[in-house]
């Protein structure tokens, strides 16, 4: 997922996506685990679109709190 897909989402679906992508990646690491997996670079990319959602979801905090500064 690019990162300008990502910032174009709403903080909800990025909220459903978060979530989707962490259980993605507990179940990866269980299946890897198991060797039941054979693409292990699936992972390293679904730990960094979560990376990604955080950072994201994090700028956009701050830049409300940084409003709020401004007005108040």
């Amino acid at each position: 997922m690019k990162i300008s897909e990502i910032r174009e989402k709403s903080e909800n679906e990025l909220k459903k996506d978060l979530i989707g992508l962490r259980n993605k990646k507990a179940k990866m690491r269980f299946d890897i685990s198991a060797k039941q997996v054979k693409n292990h670079r699936e992972a390293r990319k679904v730990k960094k679109d979560i990376a990604r959602i955080l950072t994201v979801l994090k700028l956009s905090v701050s830049d409300k709190v940084s409003a709020d500064k401004k007005i108040a």
